[in-house]
């Protein structure tokens, strides 16, 4: 039997895994892929991985625990996608025979003696509460390696499993596992490993079949709808305030401009002049380091983008029912937005001014692929370092680097060049003038960095409930699956950001203070600051995650998370912001 190791070097299955990715969502060239079986046709019983039940994320081959294998050797099917080998699902073939509607007595398939390395293996398995998931026909199986004895005194493995396997038609619908036979682990003895396989008729209808993993009592609680009741609240009490204030303030603002439009020249300098209106040759200087700036505008509409398909597709094709899916569908629709990086990172840039375009263009292109890669590369070292399957290997490397290369480079060069020709010329409504103006002092909570700050804590306060039952999700186990309410707190989350930035903005432009883009971009950004904070509270006071694996495991990957989610919501702020100041300097005269 070839295992997945040996598969992985070979430079056919890189080739595979890259196409694949590109030509179709899942591989489909097997039963279990149609999910069609025959009487008595062969069921593949695939052994996935085991690992301590506090940190779900460390698994580890299921095999690595020394486990034996069954006597069948011979294997008709095998399917890995680039998602399953990145979240580290490690498909070994069992060796258990099972045949379609055939019922299987208890049956011996193998048995090892306790050396004093197998005992310690095992011993610590059970000590730390290890489980193992198995996989038919896609549907996942949990089940645990041991238990300790009253008093901790003795160690118990499981040596019986049970599989009750429910069909309806041609498919099967539902499976069950029952550890029986608990064998006390002593040095040097011998333990027989057996099986059974039950098969029964059922009603449970093929599309239905996954239901009984989902939790609608966790994640349709009416605490959930009352944040989204309350955020949505939150919404339009935002909305209204906004528009209120602003509008009356700026009604008050034009009235006076207008008043000081009407008086001589001699006046006017003599006059004590004020506002937003004074820094209108400043307000659309370009922003400080603009490739950076405009990099990452174009990656937040991309990650917007993806964001924002990703959850309609899943909302309408019910991801979780495929293994990887939901992670392939995000890869292949980050690689075939690239177009939309370069259209709106190139335009922006070139409206600024900015000469260096191709390296924008790179900066763009690799600017979150570059920061994705090097935290997964620092935490591949401590997964390789603990043997565990999460250990991305080389040619899985490779693949990401090429559609990097091949793919996201070139999408973006196209976005690019469109952004420059048709959306790159400046249009602002005033002129920039030559010198800078001097930004006078102010009042340090008007200062762009506490604004900034203070800029994310009402966009956090509408999502933070959401970041629970995600985080849940992700972390414990729970399968997520309400992408609805997700889209709609992803609605709430922009708009709250929208009217919580353009507050931000006028105030700052009315301290006569220019810098308003990368103050709006970071007061959308800073949102993505709180929920890292809130990762903290969640980590020490909702798991019991332990050990350096899972505890880097855990915030690189938040880290992740956390600046995709800045960076998108940095964007969203930045575009209603800049909306904002182009109408409110386009409706007033300037001389």
């Amino acid at each position: 039997m070839r295992r997945r190791g040996e598969r992985r070097t070979n430079g056919a299955g890189l080739l595979w895994l890259f196409v694949g990715i590109f030509l179709s969502i899942r591989a489909i060239d097997a039963d279990e892929h149609d999910h069609i079986y025959k009487d008595k046709e062969e069921v593949i019983l695939w052994m996935n991985t085991v690992g301590p039940y506090h940190n779900r994320q460390e698994t580890y081959s299921y095999f690595s625990l020394p486990f034996c294998e069954g006597p069948k050797k011979d294997i008709n099917h095998y399917h890995e996608t680039l998602s399953e080998a990145l979240q580290g699902v490690e498909l070994l073939f069992s060796g258990l025979d099972i045949d379609f509607k055939a019922n299987m007595l208890k049956t011996k398939y193998c048995e090892i003696t306790l050396t004093e390395e197998k005992y310690q293996a095992f011993d610590y398995a059970v000590k730390n509460h290890y489980w193992y998931q198995m996989y038919i026909d896609d549907l996942p199986i949990w089940g645990i390696v041991g238990e300790m004895g009253k008093g901790g005194d003795a160690v118990y493995m499981w040596t019986h499993k049970k599989f009750d396997i429910g069909y309806n038609g041609e498919h099967i619908v539902d499976v069950n596992l029952t550890s029986e036979a608990k064998v006390k682990l002593e040095l040097n003895a011998k333990i027989d490993f057996t099986y059974e396989v039950v098969w029964q008729p059922s009603s449970i209808k093929f599309a239905d079949r996954f239901d009984k993993y989902l939790d609608p009592n966790f994640f349709q609680h009416r605490i959930h709808w009352f944040s989204i009741f309350n955020s949505f609240m939150m919404v339009i009490f935002l909305v209204g305030l906004v528009s209120m204030i602003l509008m009356r303030t700026l009604r008050k603002d034009y009235a006076r401009y207008s008043k000081e439009d009407d008086v001589d020249e001699m006046d006017r300098d003599l006059g004590d002049e004020y506002g937003w209106k004074q820094v209108h040759g400043d307000v659309f200087r370009p922003a400080a380091h603009p490739v950076l700036f405009a990099s990452l505008i174009g990656s937040g509409y991309q990650i917007a983008v993806v964001a924002l398909v990703t959850i309609v597709i899943a909302m309408i094709g019910e991801m979780y029912t495929e293994r990887g899916s939901f992670l392939s569908a995000a890869i292949f629709i980050y690689a075939a937005s690239g177009p939309i990086n370069g259209y709106f990172g190139g335009s922006l840039y070139c409206k600024m001014g900015g000469k260096l375009w191709m390296r924008q263009l790179f900066v763009g292109a690799f600017l979150v692929p570059a920061l994705v890669c090097g935290t997964a590369f620092f935490i591949n070292f401590i997964a390789m370092y603990y043997h565990a399957s999460r250990a991305i290997p080389f040619s899985i490397m490779l693949a990401v680097a090429c559609i990097c290369v091949f793919v996201i480079l070139p999408l973006n060069l196209i976005g690019t060049i469109i952004g420059r020709n048709w959306a790159g010329h400046p249009n602002f409504p005033c002129r920039v003038n030559a010198v800078p103006r001097p930004i006078p002092e102010k009042k340090w909570y008007m200062e762009p960095a506490v604004i900034s700050v203070l800029g994310g804590v009402l966009p956090f306060g509408s999502i933070f409930i959401e970041m629970y039952f995600i985080f849940t999700s992700f972390w414990a186990y729970k399968i997520y699956y309400v992408y609805g309410f997700m889209l709609l707190v992803l609605v709430i989350l922009a708009v709250v950001t929208v009217c919580v930035t353009i507050v931000c903005t006028y105030f700052l432009l009315n301290a006569e203070d220019y810098r308003w883009q990368w103050t709006s971009f970071m007061a959308g950004t800073s949102t993505a600051g709180y929920v890292y904070l809130y990762s903290f509270y969640y980590f020490f006071f909702k798991t019991k995650m332990y050990g350096l694996f899972q505890t880097a495991f855990y915030f690189g990957y938040m880290a992740l998370f956390s600046l995709a989610l800045g960076i998108m919501c940095g964007t969203v702020s930045y575009v209603g912001s800049s909306y904002f100041v182009r109408k409110i300097y386009s409706t007033v005269k300037i001389d």
